[in-house]
């Protein structure tokens, strides 16, 4: 069914191909302008592909790398907001004003400017007096800004089969823009090496870019509870649990929970998805049907979007995660070696 769908969507794939090719050489030959902005060191991150590749533990990999010899300030669009504009998020901010993204980002790191405007470059005009670098996530696509530096994330998976435009595949953009790219970062890889699948990934990559590679992992930390207290990965093989995510891609999270779990139930809701009533009565019902010793855990950005009140005292966990970067001494040094 997947495929005949795929079929009948290819025809508009070719439109959205020929649109954004268009609009790239417009960039491209300058009939669009992309606008600089000296006194402020700009690093995009972002990718090609439609969410699910690990561009926000890499703006915290980057917070902690930057924070403490800069001053540094987290630009994003906000998505999922209800505002509109350049908006300072603050603690207290909800999702729905701000995203739920640069909230998270904002409560792990109190002392950072975190900010929200859909036109990047007055997010920068407004920020650049104000700091010294400034992280734009997920602004790969944003050409009216031209960044210092762009660190180009890849989902491991997505580079293994053809990567298809939208509607029919998942890449908002065309491979060939990995050429603007000062860095490919190939995110969520597999814990052990598959040598020919990264010999696969590196020759798809090399047709378009001569950029460096470097290869990441996610690493789940230990559960957090909402009373902020730990559970580590042994105790769960005594607990029943249901695992609820409004995130991109829940397979790989899913993989790592049915290993340590005594029984995993999941549900999937769409990415940034806002919970309703209806959402959290499904979330209980399923909770209500699973055998006692159990408990509930989420993602660490879903925890951002939820109402806590809801769930009371039931033992309610989330996964704090990080990105886990081979080579990352060299790929520290590239970073700071092109900050002036």
């Amino acid at each position: 069914m997947l495929s005949v769908l795929r079929i009948l969507l290819f025809p508009f794939s070719l439109v959205y191909t020929l649109v954004i090719y268009v609009r790239n050489k417009l960039f491209d030959f300058k009939v669009f302008k992309s606008t600089k902005h000296p006194g402020v060191f700009a690093l995009t991150i972002g990718n090609l592909a439609i969410g699910g590749t690990g561009k926000s533990p890499m703006a915290e990999y980057l917070i902690r790398l930057l924070a403490a010899e800069y001053k540094v300030a987290v630009l994003s669009r906000g998505y999922g907001r209800k505002t509109k504009g350049f908006l300072y998020v603050q603690e207290g901010s909800r999702p729905e004003e701000v995203g739920d993204e640069p909230l998270q980002i904002k409560r792990k790191f109190p002392s950072v400017l975190v900010v929200v405007c859909e036109d990047r470059n007055e997010g920068v005009r407004n920020l650049k007096e104000k700091v010294e670098v400034i992280l734009l996530d997920d602004a790969f696509q944003h050409r009216r800004l031209l960044p210092d530096f762009s660190v180009l994330l890849f989902e491991y998976s997505s580079l293994l089969r053809t990567p298809l435009p939208l509607p029919t595949g998942s890449f908002r953009d065309l491979m060939g823009q990995s050429r603007r790219a000062d860095c490919i970062m190939i995110t969520k890889c597999p814990r052990s090496e598959n040598r020919d699948e990264r010999q696969k990934i590196e020759k798809r990559v090399r047709k378009y870019s001569e950029a460096p590679i470097f290869y990441s992992k996610i690493e789940y930390r230990d559960l957090i509870s909402i009373k902020k207290t730990l559970l580590t990965y042994e105790k769960l093989h005594e607990y029943n649990v249901l695992l609820f995510t409004g995130i991109a891609n829940p397979k790989p999270l899913f993989q790592f929970l049915y290993k340590y779990v005594k029984s995993l139930t999941s549900i999937y809701f769409p990415d940034h998805h806002r919970f309703l009533k209806k959402d959290y009565q499904k979330i209980l019902n399923s909770y209500g049907k699973i055998e006692e010793r159990k408990l509930i855990i989420t993602t660490e950005k879903d925890f951002v979007r939820i109402d806590k009140k809801i769930f009371g005292d039931l033992p309610l966990y989330y996964i704090p995660i990080v990105i886990d970067i081979e080579n990352s001494s060299k790929f520290d040094e590239l970073i700071l070696s092109e900050i002036y």
